[in-house]
């Protein structure tokens, strides 16, 4: 019988990929992974601004990144400042370099709600890549006579299923997500 154990590992995977992308959306609240995607020239290497700065959480506003090293503060300043995705404008006072996020106007709200909507298409895309793989598979072994044409239905009906799982599963974070977004 063709197993179907290998593909819900990638449709797992691919979920949780999507877990993590919706993590960096903001919601108006100061949240770490806000700065996830920031990268620091630094010791002439761009670095991901975690292995160079500690970054914390003192207000619901606000973002304070204390660097390892003094001497990159003004790097760590441009870096954030330079990511145009974020829209924040941090101040540094020598030591430390505070990130203060801007209330969400409606328009912005709608925007991040849509970027949202691509992250959903990806993620839908993915798991459907990963169905079609695992049909090709089933199909190859019915080929191969490996499978007989019940299994191969068999195969079809239980992918199906495990879209359907996935696909509740996505919008159920869609949704929730959306709702804090939205919520002033």
């Amino acid at each position: 019988m063709f197993d179907t154990k290998p593909y819900e590992v990638k449709m797992d995977a691919a979920l949780e990929h999507f877990s993590e992308e919706l993590k960096k959306v903001r919601t108006g609240r100061a949240h770490p992974d806000m700065l996830s995607s920031v990268h620091v020239m630094a010791y002439g290497a761009p670095m991901p601004l975690n292995q160079v700065a500690n970054v914390t959480v003192p207000e619901p506003q606000m973002l304070l990144v204390s660097p390892f090293d003094p001497s990159n503060i003004q790097a760590i300043a441009a870096a954030i400042r330079e990511d145009q995705s974020l829209g924040f404008n941090p101040s540094d006072d020598g030591r430390v370099v505070r990130v203060p996020i801007p209330a969400l106007t409606e328009e912005r709200r709608r925007e991040m709600v849509k970027q949202l909507g691509d992250k959903v298409e990806e993620c839908r895309i993915a798991l459907r890549n990963v169905r079609q793989d695992g049909l090709k598979d089933a199909k190859r072994k019915k080929e191969a006579k490996e499978l007989s044409e019940d299994d191969v239905k068999a195969v079809e009906k239980e992918f199906d299923k495990l879209m359907h799982e996935y696909q509740a599963k996505i919008d159920t974070a869609f949704k929730a997500k959306e709702q804090e977004i939205l919520t002033i």
